[in-house]
């Protein structure tokens, strides 16, 4: 009895937790192929170059990651071949445990992404996670030869294939758009100057000695009064961080403009590299704020140094000014490049895949409601 309880609560608690933190990577592929480009990055470094060689696939990879987790969570529960998938999924959590444990301990990725931008955690948090996981994994993988499957074996072929074409087309289609879900700190609704404040200020409890006794208080107790501070610590440290904290604009002449982003109407044209950038529908986003001058302030944001920048806007006779923004900050206000979004006062009122550019009376209609 107590073996079937711990039997069902692995199979559960695995294949749950694998098909939930895929759904949430596959609400944003984009996001997932960031996260790898970043960890290729540190292979290269620390391990060897030829990690290099995997950045320009990263987001190739990071589909296949994501179709492979959630596929393999839906096996396992329904028992789906337990030998071989028991086998891959073993090698799958080896392979995070290790990644997490050398995040963490060389403090080299400050988040693993391992639920996308919707659940943060900690590089130690994730790594723990991934143990705690890991003991219910090696159960399922030690009684791996005892498991039946819960369908008939054309049935498990039809649930884990379609499983797969399924993710691959949400995949796909989110690619080709945005997040279906924003968890991002730029999605719509949201203000950008309130959320680059801390949600709170800091709580201090600060440790005195007093006549041999360690006494805490939220007051800085004074000497006089017979009190020898100690330590002190942060009691709500996870709250006082600002959820925007790396946003700044400037000029090419090295200006900083970021407040003036925030101040009327402004349409931003988001490109964190112009020579990836997508032309497919730059026609009409030439066309968009061509007609927009005059009603609407349009910039072009990127990291592009400035000679390929101004070559760009030539040769696609885009005549709004640009200005300069992180690469990474680019990337993490839209999933596309480029992309489009609305601000009024700071605050986001769209965000667009450059496949659903709005026209202008779209535009001009959002902002006569706000």
């Amino acid at each position: 009895m107590f073996f079937r309880i711990i039997d069902h609560v692995a199979r559960y608690l695995v294949g749950g937790l694998f098909i939930f933190s895929g759904l949430i990577k596959l609400n944003d592929p984009v996001g997932t192929q960031i996260k790898m480009e970043e960890y290729f990055e540190v292979f290269a470094t620390d391990f060897a170059s030829f990690f290099h060689f995997f950045i320009p696939w990263s987001l190739e990879i990071a589909m296949v990651m994501i179709i492979l987790e959630i596929t393999l969570g839906v096996a396992i529960l329904i028992y789906y071949r337990m030998r071989s998938t028991t086998w891959v999924l073993l090698l799958l959590m080896t392979f995070f445990t290790f990644l997490t444990f050398y995040s963490a301990y060389f403090e080299k990725v400050t988040d693993c992404g391992c639920f996308g931008d919707a659940i943060k955690l900690t590089p130690w948090e994730s790594f723990w996670k991934d143990v705690f996981l890991m003991t219910f994994v090696l159960h399922l993988f030690w009684y791996r030869r005892k498991y039946q499957s819960a369908l008939r074996t054309m049935e498990g072929h039809t649930v884990v294939t379609a499983t797969a074409v399924i993710c691959l087309a949400l995949g796909v289609y989110a690619i080709n758009h945005l997040p279906f879900i924003d968890f991002r700190a730029y999605k719509v609704g949201n203000n950008i100057p309130q959320q680059m404040l801390p949600a709170e200020q800091p709580e201090i409890e600060y440790a005195f000695e007093k006549d041999g006794q360690i006494v805490h208080s939220m007051k800085f107790l004074q000497a006089e009064e017979g009190y020898v501070y100690k330590s002190s610590r942060v009691l709500n440290e996870d709250k006082i961080k600002p959820k925007i904290t790396d946003y700044s604009v400037s000029t090419p002449e090295g200006e900083d403009v970021t407040q003036s982003t925030f101040q009327g109407s402004k349409l931003l044209i988001v490109m964190y590299d112009v020579k990836k950038a997508s032309s497919s529908h730059l026609k009409d986003i030439k066309e968009l704020t061509d007609g927009l001058r005059g009603k609407v302030d349009c910039l072009l944001l990127t990291s592009s140094p400035y000679e390929q920048t101004e070559a760009f806007r030539h040769e696609f006779q885009l005549a709004c000014p640009f200005g300069y923004a992180d690469a990474t900050v680019l990337k993490t206000i839209i999933r596309s490049n480029p992309g489009i979004a609305l601000w009024k006062d700071g605050t986001v009122l769209g965000n667009w895949h450059y496949n659903d550019t709005p026209g202008v009376a779209d535009i001009v209609s959002i902002l006569g409601s706000n």
